[in-house]
């Protein structure tokens, strides 16, 4: 169950030897991977690089920028369980995803914008080098609160209220806070609606392939790969 935004929360968290144990476990597992989609300069984002992590927390990696798509399926290809293409509204981000038996690598298939950028500051990332020294990051989580890593564990604090310190602190623009805000407090209001496109590869095909015919077929899509060819 997705958890619900929170306001007017301050706690501090002192994590027990058992946690320790599972986040040097599932960033073990991260770095492997890390390792070997190095030449896209790839980051893992969330829980994994903040630290708050649980026992369903998922390895999410992105690669930032576009690449030929069967560069990053042949490093990883024997872990490869499903690829698909999504969106989340017409004017956001198209995204790749390939999914692997325990992570899931995302790469854009259009140069992202800045707003889009700073999605993955928003929620805290780190490089595989950053994950060999055993850093911590800041970042907000999607109850709304910011996770600000400590030698013992972290402190907690709602970023309503707190939006220009967030901002500052997570060097992104005070605008997007207040959307991702709106964003999830809407989901609260309403649930979660799907997203506009999610697309299911089938193993002959490519991504290149199948997001030229939904942009042939779409106008929406089409107007968003305008936009960042512009």
């Amino acid at each position: 169950m997705r958890q619900k935004t929170i306001a007017h929360h301050e706690k501090v968290v002192d994590y027990t030897p058992e946690h320790w144990k599972l986040l040097t476990r599932v960033r073990r597992d991260a770095f492997s991977l890390l390792e070997m989609l190095e030449e896209f300069s790839p980051f893992v984002y969330g829980s994994l690089a903040r630290g708050d992590v649980n026992r369903r927390s998922d390895i999410d990696i992105m690669i930032p920028h576009p690449f030929p798509s069967y560069s990053i399926e042949l490093a990883v290809s024997e872990r490869i369980t499903c690829r698909r293409i999504a969106q989340a509204t017409p004017w956001h981000l198209i995204k790749a995803h390939i999914e692997l038996e325990d992570a899931t690598v995302s790469f854009p298939l259009v140069p992202p914008r800045k707003k889009e950028e700073e999605f993955y500051r928003f929620g805290g990332f780190l490089y595989r080098n950053d994950l060999e020294r055993g850093e911590r990051i800041c970042g907000v989580d999607k109850r709304l609160i910011f996770i600000d890593p400590t030698s013992q564990g972290h402190k907690e604090v709602s970023i309503k209220g707190q939006e220009n310190y967030v901002a500052r602190k997570l060097g992104i623009s005070l605008e997007t806070i207040e959307e991702r805000i709106r964003v999830l407090d809407r989901r609260d209001r309403i649930g979660r609606t799907g997203v506009y496109l999610n697309v299911t590869l089938s193993p002959e095909e490519s991504f290149e392939e199948v997001l030229e015919r939904i942009v042939s077929k779409n106008s929406h899509v089409r107007k968003r790969m305008n936009r960042s060819r512009s």
